[in-house]
């Protein structure tokens, strides 16, 4: 990815002017070496945040010819440029498989980041996404049990002894083609204090419950260096490198399974493998599950 190299103040100004509590540009400062040519725009009502950016990408791919005619292999250099879109109320979040996500203003933390990535294999980018941020919150050393777990393929939880724990977050990334280039719009909804949703039987966690003092602003600040290193280091190297430090924060590890992929309908959780895919014991063999949704069998750890 390229961007101008003067470091130029001027995409974050309005941003950080309507929303000094977020800290937009002191966050564009430290973030902008990584990712040249960054925006962070903050707005206070949005439906969602990936929607807004999936659909500006979709524009930016419709680049007129000069003879008037549509191009699908070019387009203008600012359009690949990364984005960052905070909304103080999102109201329309989308989860996976076009589930809502719920969130509060003031309450949740709901941000998108538009991202080029050079790699074509994007297996496991949720999975490093997610780790990206329980290490963000809790950079546990090894020898301490981890109270943030990761729930394949998008959830970060809360864990609980005993079970798999609460949900505290979930991912939605989602792919634009914008001529030769493919864009990731990585979005990531978190609970951080304590809301009403209209499904109380929904078991959710909130970042307060780790980090009391936490706010939206403060967590966005927080993990948005962790998530940009991790989506580098990503781009360069897939997932294969995050396998252990994944297996510690496993929740569904030795667990009874059920899935939906036909092939491998229940199993115990055997780990991820080095592209991500979600590794089932059934009958002694080792089966993979690269899709779908998985749950722990009735009866077994919650």
């Amino acid at each position: 990815m390229t961007g101008p190299n003067p470091i130029d103040p001027r995409p974050v100004a309005a941003a950080a002017a309507a929303r000094p509590n977020w800290g937009a540009e002191s966050l564009w400062q430290s973030l902008e070496p990584l990712l040249p040519g960054l925006s962070i725009e903050v707005v206070e009502r949005l439906d969602s945040t990936n929607s807004e950016l999936v659909e500006r990408l979709r524009r930016a791919a419709r680049v007129a010819t000069p003879q008037g005619g549509r191009d699908a292999r070019s387009g203008r250099s600012d359009d690949l440029l990364p984005q960052l879109l905070v909304a103080t109320h999102q109201t329309a979040g989308r989860g996976r498989l076009g589930r809502r996500w719920h969130a509060t203003p003031g309450a949740s933390l709901t941000f998108s980041l538009a991202l080029p990535m050079r790699r074509a294999d994007w297996s496991g980018l949720s999975l490093a996404v997610g780790l990206a941020v329980v290490q963000a919150f809790e950079p546990a050393p090894a020898a301490t049990p981890a109270r943030l777990g990761l729930k394949w393929p998008n959830d970060v939880m809360l864990r609980e002894p005993g079970g798999i724990g609460r949900k505290l977050g979930g991912i939605l990334i989602e792919s634009v083609a914008v001529g030769e280039h493919k864009v990731a719009v990585v979005g990531i909804g978190l609970n951080v204090q304590a809301q009403r949703i209209a499904d109380p039987d929904i078991p959710l966690a909130t970042l307060n419950e780790l980090l009391p003092e936490a706010t939206a602003q403060s967590a966005l600040g927080q993990l948005m260096p962790a998530l940009v290193a991790a989506l580098v280091a990503f781009d360069r190297e897939g997932f294969a490198p995050n396998v252990a430090a994944y297996a510690a924060r496993d929740v569904l590890q030795g667990l009874p399974l059920r899935t939906t992929d036909a092939l491998a309908p229940e199993g115990l959780g055997a780990g991820v493998d080095v592209d991500g895919a979600l590794k089932l014991q059934v009958d002694g063999q080792v089966r993979r599950v690269i899709s779908g949704e998985v749950s722990v069998r009735a009866g077994a750890a919650r």
